[in-house]
């Protein structure tokens, strides 16, 4: 009797267990799937306002002329219209060293893009990690408000210094983050008022409501923002750039569907008259975050296309953000030419 009831109580357990954790993981699944079908509308082509981060290499003395005319030559017939070029880290506190020691070869690349790329924009790519708990070191806390006025300052002087915009990216951020909402409120007049354009790069939003939390509760990392903070940001800022990778998703069609369902949140989420840009992995890491199989530039491209089609086909001030120059192969930009070029351009 003991030996059967073990016996129920384990095929009970498989059951729980199966309702709990599989069954919900494959209506996911067929969901994701789901988004990932279906047929692009024809007008969903780049709109010109594509962006390109580029490392650090662009301003410390690692890149010459023959590199900014095969940048030319790359960029030909495509959408990008901005370059985010890493210009330093920020110090923790917020500050940014002096132009000589953080980016010494700006001007040079700023000179040389006008020259090849007139109607290109170079923005200086700013971040650092950010820390919250009352213990933690080795970050920008951004609860201090003389470390967001460092950040402010760290704008006016990268302006200063010849860059058309400020491209900010600090991670990873919390949702709902107050401090994070009182930085760009000072950001962008300091930006605007000397005629900048200020750019984000931002996580991605909850898949479901409130997903945030239960990832944070659970793991303490809150990988994702509620969509309502997302359009907060998005209304304090020119572009939002959602960092559509690092998904962990195991196969093409899931990554593909939840770009889709990424793309149509953020869409729902961001006024007219901010450039939401959907990111795309130019990178081939392999670690439980991240499976380069998986997360192709075919599958995000496509992903976005079907999530705009279904949203806001005619958006105007759309565009996406391809991460990063350095790691990029033929095969990702043959992907983004073919799946987001205009008709009759390759």
């Amino acid at each position: 009797m003991a030996r059967r009831r073990l016996r129920r109580a384990g095929k009970w357990a498989a059951w729980v267990v199966a309702v709990l954790v599989v069954l919900p993981v494959t209506v996911a699944g067929t969901a994701l799937r789901a988004q990932y079908a279906g047929a692009a509308a024809p007008q969903t082509t780049t709109r010109g306002r594509d962006a390109f981060w580029l490392g650090h290499a662009w301003v410390d003395g690692r890149r010459d002329d023959a590199d900014v005319a095969a940048l030319r030559r790359r960029l030909e017939g495509t959408g990008i219209r901005d370059l985010y070029v890493h210009a330093g880290p920020l110090e923790h506190d917020g500050t940014l060293p002096p132009a000589r020691t953080a980016y010494p070869r700006a001007h040079w690349l700023i000179a040389a893009v006008h020259r090849e790329l007139p109607s290109v924009r170079v923005h200086a790519w700013l971040g650092d990690r950010l820390v919250y708990g009352p213990g933690e070191r080795g970050g920008l806390r951004l609860a201090d408000a003389s470390a967001r006025a460092a950040i402010v300052a760290s704008a006016r002087q990268v302006l200063a210094d010849g860059f058309a915009g400020v491209h900010l990216d600090i991670e990873p951020l919390h949702s709902d983050n107050p401090d994070y909402l009182r930085l760009l409120d000072r950001l962008g007049p300091a930006v605007h008022r000397r005629g900048g354009v200020l750019s984000v790069a931002v996580h991605q939003i909850d898949p479901l409501p409130g997903l945030h939390r239960v990832s944070g509760a659970l793991t303490g990392h809150r990988k994702w923002l509620s969509q309502r903070f997302f359009g907060q940001v998005a209304r304090r800022v020119d572009q939002i750039a959602l960092m559509s990778y690092d998904t962990g998703l195991p196969a093409e069609s899931l990554y593909g569907g939840y770009v889709a369902q990424q793309t149509r949140l953020a869409l729902e989420a961001t006024g007219r008259h901010t450039d939401l840009l959907m990111g795309l992995p130019f990178f081939h890491t392999d670690d439980m975050g991240h499976h380069a199989s998986a997360e192709t530039v075919r599958a995000a491209v496509r992903g976005i296309r079907l999530g705009l089609t279904r949203q806001d086909p005619g958006r105007a001030r759309f565009g996406m953000a391809l991460y990063v120059d350095f790691t990029a192969t033929e095969e990702d930009w043959a992907a983004y030419r073919s799946g987001w070029g205009r008709p009759g351009r390759t």
